[in-house]
């Protein structure tokens, strides 16, 4: 209540010469909002109808991190005395050796002359030496394969991956790709929510055009004019926000909890409703984060920030982002705060120059102003 009549008095502002009753702030208020929940409905439906997409591209960080981690496990042949190996090749290689786990010496020839890949043959005799090797204990593992018949080009690939260790089973996607579902309804909620995320992200412009109309009343010529520049901006910093965060944050993030899981011996069985609540949220609320300037500007042309103000308290504004970072993203780690109030102190530096050049303009037009009220 203390806050819809602090923001009522704003509104009262922007009208001097007639101020509203607080019932007709609220019927205002619920015009407002039954747009904001029309807006959403409409835009929900829409991206509903591409759910296999927005599941595919949300899925895409988690299908990185699994690939980054497994790739660093893989040898690269730089210095050319093994031979370079992929993702997708070793995950061939392991299922061609799966396959022929079974048969005869002269079948597996049979196969393989029926493949016709000798580069596929050769990484998937790797993949079954080098599970071979690992039942053994470390220090025997070299004899073993110092001790092998054939070409020395395959002992030199299996104590290449050797040192790494990537795992030879053909499971080793498991949950972490695929995930799991606990509930019948499960699925179901994760596209509606997915569509409500997606939604949001792309009715965002109106969205902020209503709460900019509700809380700027009659707004002047001159405000009106710089409307739809603000809203441009506005979007743009909130789509910034949230590919910032889906690029650039996320991924690093990820790959920072798979590692530490990874460290201390658990399995990172993650669930497939836990990461779309915690993937939707982190990013949109990065996308938020971005909307300081936004809202200080607001402010500044309101008349409850000054320039000087705002340079006089840059240190608390630096504690207070801290603080809101900390509290905003859904991880209590250091990283992830850091990674969402870095940008933010940019922001917030920008908002002070560009209150500044506002301020010189203001006075450099006041004597103009005087004049004209003098004529």
């Amino acid at each position: 209540m203390f806050l819809l009549k602090k923001l009522f008095q704003l509104r009262n502002r922007a009208t001097p010469g007639y101020e509203k009753s607080f019932l007709e702030h609220l019927d205002d208020l619920r015009a407002i909002l039954g747009k904001i929940v029309i807006t959403l409905v409409v835009s929900m439906l829409v991206c509903f109808s591409f759910q296999e997409k927005l599941m595919e591209v949300l899925r895409r960080p988690v299908e990185q991190v699994w690939m980054d981690q497994l790739l660093a496990k893989l040898p690269q042949g730089k210095d050319g005395s093994v031979r370079a190996v992929d993702v997708n090749t070793w995950e061939r290689a392991k299922a061609v050796e799966h396959a022929v786990l079974g048969l005869e010496a002269a079948q597996r020839e049979v196969f393989f002359t029926a493949l016709d890949d000798g580069n596929l043959k050769f990484h998937a005799r790797c993949v079954g030496l080098l599970r071979t090797a690992l039942a053994l204990p470390k220090d025997r593992r070299d004899g073993f394969v110092s001790s092998l018949a054939g070409p020395a080009e395959v002992k030199a690939q299996v104590r290449a991956l050797l040192k790494t260790a990537p795992s030879p089973e053909i499971d080793t996607r498991g949950n972490l790709r695929l995930m799991s579902a606990l509930k019948p309804t499960e699925t179901f909620m994760l596209s509606m929510k997915l569509s409500f995320f997606a939604g949001m992200v792309i009715s965002f412009p109106l969205l902020l055009m209503f709460v900019l109309q509700f809380v700027m009343p009659a707004m002047p010529s001159a405000a009106k004019r710089t409307l739809w520049p603000s809203l441009l901006i506005g979007f743009g910093l909130f789509l910034g926000g949230v590919l910032f965060a889906y690029y650039g944050v996320l991924p690093r993030v990820l790959g920072f909890f798979y590692d530490w899981g990874g460290k201390l011996g658990v399995s990172n069985d993650w669930r497939i409703g836990e990461y779309i609540s915690f993937a939707t949220q982190f990013t949109l609320l990065f996308g938020l984060s971005f909307e300081l300037p936004v809202v200080v500007m607001v402010f500044v042309k309101l008349g409850l920030l000054t320039y000087e103000t705002m340079a006089r308290t840059r240190s608390y504004a630096i504690v207070a982002i801290f603080v809101a970072a900390a509290i905003m993203t859904p991880t209590p780690d250091a990283l992830t705060m850091t990674m969402m109030a870095a940008p933010m102190l940019v922001l917030y530096e920008i908002c002070i120059w560009l209150a500044w050049f506002d301020a010189r303009k203001k006075k450099r037009e006041e004597p103009a102003v005087a004049e004209e009220e003098l004529s």
